[in-house]
């Protein structure tokens, strides 16, 4: 597994995903400082989450008729210039909430023509997809742990335009990484020769997805989860922690989590259940843990604890949900299903963070967190419900290597 091009993809993911974790950070204490509340930081998360959501269909059909990895090093640069923006507007000292949407909805966009390819370059850097994704996963939970540590102590030596400086020099190591890749040819691209239009692409796409009982599914039922409860998440925890404990309490937390997330990530890696969405479904129970630990006032130790058990439950299912989808999806339209299964994924979240104030200040912050914790049981419930869900068993001969697979299974070539 640890060949030299999947060292590459492992260290672009490892360091983007430290800046990643560091800007919630940043942005929370930043648009605090500037005397703006939960509803300000739920917008300007919004505005990236809207705009991922939203574009990350278009990126599933550039990636499959077009160089998947040039499309990924554009999207870095792009990233690179915005969050060098954003820094510059918080060293300056005059930032406007609008500004910084707008280089969210920025941000949303590359990300959401980046993050297609992802899911096609996993297989083609690792033969073991489940061993390259929790190491990748271990990795991105070490930054977790590592980015808001870092972001707190760059916000206290500096401001928050430290912390963005930093965020776009990551992108900047990234797109290094990426260009430095050695991919096959007939990888780059894979699908794209022989289709018309857009639309046509984005069709099948469609098909192939509805197809699949077990993917929509869990789409739908993870729609109510970011609704309800990852939506609302950061806004209301970042203003229920930092007013009573301080930034460096709230960057105490995440980094819990992503201790957590290391431990579920390497757990993943050793654990080969039968049925991978069926496992990760009994972990995700233990996600309601961060909400309620943050609604329930518990000290921060405590809150740290239930933060780092939601992490790993988060984690392992991430694993698990992953190599379910690269390994049962034929490597032609997995670009364009991730896409639809990453959109769908992300469909709500906006919406959750939007709301995330106006519903604080009508039932309370600490309400709205513990409802969320309930949701995580419901949505967990639900999961374990659908037989297409709880019954997939791993495949045993990946798609995409050597073989054309539809939704009734898979067809030797």
């Amino acid at each position: 597994m640890w060949t030299r091009d999947f060292l590459l993809f492992f260290g672009a993911r490892t360091v983007a995903k430290l800046g990643d974790a560091m800007l919630p950070i940043a942005l929370s204490a930043g648009l605090l400082q500037e005397g703006l509340g939960a509803g300000a930081i739920g917008y300007a998360l919004a505005s990236f989450s809207v705009c991922l959501a939203g574009f990350v269909v278009f990126g599933g059909v550039f990636a499959d008729r077009f160089d998947t990895r040039a499309l990924m090093v554009g999207s870095d640069v792009v990233r690179v210039g915005s969050q060098g923006l954003a820094a510059a507007l918080f060293f300056s000292g005059h930032v406007v909430l609008w500004q910084i949407c707008v280089i969210g909805a920025v941000n949303g966009i590359a990300a959401g023509l980046f993050q297609p390819g992802v899911a096609s370059t996993v297989p083609r850097v690792a033969r073991d997809v489940q061993g390259a994704n929790g190491a990748i996963r271990t990795a991105e939970s070490l930054m977790m742990l590592a980015g808001p540590a870092l972001a707190g102590m760059l916000v206290a030596l500096t401001s928050p335009g430290g912390v963005f400086a930093a965020h776009a020099a990551t992108y900047a190591v990234s797109a290094l990484c990426l260009l430095l890749l050695r991919l096959a040819p007939a990888a780059e691209g894979h699908g794209g020769r022989g289709r018309t239009t857009y639309r046509a692409d984005l069709a099948e796409g469609w098909r192939e997805f509805r197809a699949r009982t077990w993917m929509w599914g869990v789409i739908v039922i993870w729609m109510v989860l970011m609704i309800s409860a990852s939506g609302p998440l950061v806004p209301l925890t970042a203003a229920e922690i930092i007013p009573d404990h301080g930034a460096g309490a709230f960057g105490l937390v995440n980094s819990a989590l992503g201790a957590g997330t290391a431990v579920g990530g390497l757990l993943a890696m050793r654990m080969r259940p039968v049925r991978l969405l069926r496992a990760g479904s009994f972990a995700l129970f233990g996600f309601a843990l961060y909400p309620a630990a943050v609604g329930a006032q518990l000290p921060v130790p405590a809150m740290m604890a239930c933060t780092a058990v939601s992490g790993a439950s988060i984690a392992f299912w991430g694993v698990m949900w992953a190599t379910t989808v690269q390994t049962q999806v034929p490597g032609p339209i997995l670009n364009r299903i991730h896409a639809y299964e990453v959109a769908g994924s992300l469909a709500m979240m906006p919406a959750g963070q939007a709301l995330a104030g106006p519903a604080a200040e009508l039932f309370g912050a600490r309400t709205v967190l513990l409802v969320g914790a309930v949701m995580v049981v419901v949505v967990c419930v639900a999961l374990l419900s659908v037989p297409a869900i709880r019954n997939l068993r791993r495949a045993e001969n990946p798609a995409g290597r050597g073989e054309r697979v539809t939704a009734k299974g898979p067809k030797t070539e």
